[in-house]
């Protein structure tokens, strides 16, 4: 199979390592089970639990995870590796300081002194794939050679575990991880395409408030948390059930190849029947489609980045295999896949 970078005269650029972190002990559901309140919405497939989840420290920052999640990219690739990359990515579901991004300071921890720093907060669970896309630009289109990609979920400890939303159907879903990724602009382990999608129509449609008037960012009473519907919840399934497989297939057609004969193919992992019906979009087998879910819940942006790691480590995607990434943002307002022709150390 020819995989040519569709930019012809574009150099190429390589994901040439993931790395993850996860904090803390594992959490079981039984943390929550006295709490949860007996309605409909616990019942819905989109909030079955997994069976644990790693739930970050009051006290432990963004920044700390990031810093954390590259320490094997350093064991490996030596420090000048991370302090010397030329493009700093990050996306951080929660915020450390709602005004500054945690970049410039993952910059600072890290010993780096970028040329590029953006903190991307659109992307959500599939901000690991626009990150690679937006690296990949910026190497192939500047004299950048290098690039650090994190994605950071945070919200499970500090969010889900108030008092009043530990109530909720969807509180035992969410985990917390940190996965990050190295670019460099070589061959080694190259982004055979990538594809991503805005679907402005649908933005807006994720419900972020305090059960009440007021605002978040205002005093008063009330826990701020991502509402759900049953109609909502029935609209984000059916969006979720066609973008991944599309954005997937999109890239499989131009890089030559059948879904079905994709190596690997590794998604966001929001629960059990979104995986099970998105392989199956694919015809591939259950087991050439990772699953971490039950190890460590819905991560997010996180959990393409964490399972990869979590796949190479255990020495289950063979260099120069096809690793296809696919995944769906927030209630469907943007998906994104990657290709990669699969290099990475371990």
């Amino acid at each position: 199979m020819d995989f040519t970078d569709p930019g012809l005269s574009r150099p190429p650029v390589s994901l040439i390592d993931v790395a993850s972190y996860l904090p803390g002990e594992p959490v079981g559901t039984e943390y929550f089970t006295p709490y949860m309140r007996s309605d409909r919405m616990a019942k819905n497939v989109m909030f079955r639990s997994p069976k644990a989840r790693h739930h970050v420290d009051r006290d432990e920052t963004a920044m700390d995870m990031v810093a954390r999640a590259v320490e094997p990219l350093i064991e490996r690739h030596g420090a000048q590796a991370v302090s010397g990359v030329d493009v700093l990515l990050t996306h951080s579901q929660l915020p450390y300081n709602p005004i500054v991004g945690c970049g410039p300071e993952v910059a600072r921890r890290l010993g780096m002194r970028p040329g590029w720093v953006l903190d991307i907060q659109t992307g959500g669970c599939a901000a690991f794939v626009y990150m690679m896309s937006l690296a990949r630009m910026i190497l192939q289109t500047t004299d950048a050679r290098s690039a650090l990609i994190a994605t950071i979920a945070n919200t499970a400890g500090p969010v889900f575990t108030h008092p009043d939303i530990r109530k909720l159907a969807q509180a035992p879903v969410p985990g917390d991880g940190c996965g990050v990724g190295l670019l460099v602009k070589n061959n080694d382990a190259p982004i055979l395409d990538v594809e991503c999608r805005t679907y402005p129509e649908f933005a807006g449609d994720m419900d972020f408030n305090t059960g009440s008037e007021r605002k978040w960012w205002e005093p008063g009473e009330g826990q701020g948390c991502v509402s759900f519907s049953e109609s909502k919840i029935t609209k984000v399934f059916a969006r979720g059930n066609r973008l991944v497989p599309e954005v997937a297939l999109e890239v499989c057609a131009r890089i030559g190849v059948k879904g079905r004969d994709i190596d690997t193919f590794v998604t966001n992992q929001p629960n059990r029947l979104f995986l099970r019906n998105w392989h199956d979009a694919l015809e591939l087998p259950a087991e050439r489609h990772p699953d971490t879910f039950d190890r460590c819940g819905n991560l997010f942006g996180a959990g393409i980045p964490v399972t990869l790691d979590a796949e190479n480590q255990a020495g289950r995607l063979r260099n120069g295999s096809v690793v296809l990434m696919s995944a769906f943002a927030h209630a469907g307002d943007f998906a994104g896949a990657a290709a990669v022709r699969w290099g990475a150390a371990r």
